[in-house]
């Protein structure tokens, strides 16, 4: 079957099975590494993307399901000359990474959060984070990067 959609503003189009996987879709057919595959059961966000705006987990949904949408991914977020925007930039000041593998999916899910709720308190980021698992940092430096993003002091950020 052929599949087409726009992806990171650009239209793309690929022959796939009627089983293929987003993930795989952007990881083989599009070459885009950064949505990472964890589980393949849609329990860690490592695959986070963004369809039509919403957040969601590639590994969740079928390619040909996604025919005409707008899928954003983190290869998306930078700007074009690969300056970082405010989340990835304040993930990298307040090392809200550490070995990187959850990082793209934490970014798609906090830009989906900044987008609805552009102040969140420390306890909205970490119920929204919920989804999404990091198996290195324990959150902290994650739940204080979104803070940052979104404009609003760290200092406060609780360790849990």
């Amino acid at each position: 079957m052929k599949v087409t959609m726009k992806v990171n503003g650009r239209q793309v189009s690929g022959e796939v099975e009627g089983r293929t996987l987003l993930s795989s879709f952007l990881r083989e057919g599009q070459e885009l590494t950064g949505t990472h595959i964890g589980c393949d059961t849609s329990q860690c966000g490592a695959c986070t993307v963004h369809v039509n705006g919403k957040q969601i987990k590639s590994c969740s949904v079928f390619a040909v399901e996604l025919e005409g949408a707008e899928v954003t991914t983190i290869e998306g977020m930078a700007a074009p000359d690969g300056t970082l925007n405010a989340i990835q930039a304040a993930f990298q000041e307040y090392h809200g990474l550490q070995c990187g593998f959850c990082t793209p999916g934490m970014v798609m899910a906090a830009a989906a959060l900044l987008k609805d709720t552009p102040k969140p308190t420390e306890s909205q980021i970490r119920e929204h984070l919920q989804g999404n698992i990091c198996r290195c940092t324990g959150y902290h430096n994650i739940v204080k990067a979104i803070m940052a993003a979104s404009g609003q002091p760290v200092a406060a950020v609780a360790a849990e």
